[in-house]
């Protein structure tokens, strides 16, 4: 922490200018220390703190700008094959903000979700899939249902289920 203490004004600063308008800067700043902490005995030169976490965000943050330039090429494709089935732009709207909502579940929830509503399995086959009991699955789909409800309604959006249906009709 001593060591940290000297060179976190600039590694601040840095990292905000590098994820200006392309990501977190606390996700950036965060991911790097935790790393730096890691493997803190494998730093050799220490006194250098300043460069090596620089250098470790600027390699973080083109790692991430990699991901997300592969990710909204995938979208771009997705919305494609949506509009040649007959979505409208609204229908496109409403598949980016369920996306979105299914992006903040916790993996297991949005998993047993997706593995229900969408893809119609029956809550045997998800149990069996996700190494847990029928009766958990079903207590995971209601909270997923409940939380993305919760979502939805924080976007104002009043016809969930109008949505859910639309983005379960054009992803068929």
């Amino acid at each position: 922490m001593q060591a940290y203490a000297k060179c976190h004004a600039p590694f601040l600063r840095y990292c905000s200018v590098l994820a200006y308008g392309k990501m977190e800067v606390e996700d950036l700043v965060q991911d790097v220390l935790l790393a730096a902490f890691t493997h803190w005995e494998g730093i050799e030169k220490k006194d250098d703190l300043l460069f090596y976490l620089m250098r470790a965000a600027r390699n973080r943050a083109i790692s991430e700008w990699r991901v997300k330039r592969r990710s909204e090429a995938l979208c771009d494709k997705h919305a494609t094959r949506l509009r040649a089935r007959g979505a409208t732009a609204e229908m496109l709207v409403d598949v980016r903000i369920v996306y979105d909502a299914l992006e903040q579940l916790p993996t297991t929830q949005r998993e047993a979700l997706v593995l229900f509503e969408i893809a119609g399995l029956p809550m045997a086959d998800i149990a069996a899939i996700q190494k847990s009991s029928e009766g958990s699955v079903k207590t995971t789909v209601s909270r997923a249902r409940a939380r993305v409800r919760a979502i939805l309604s924080g976007r104002a959006r009043s016809a969930h289920t109008e949505v859910l249906h639309a983005f379960k009709t054009f992803l068929l």
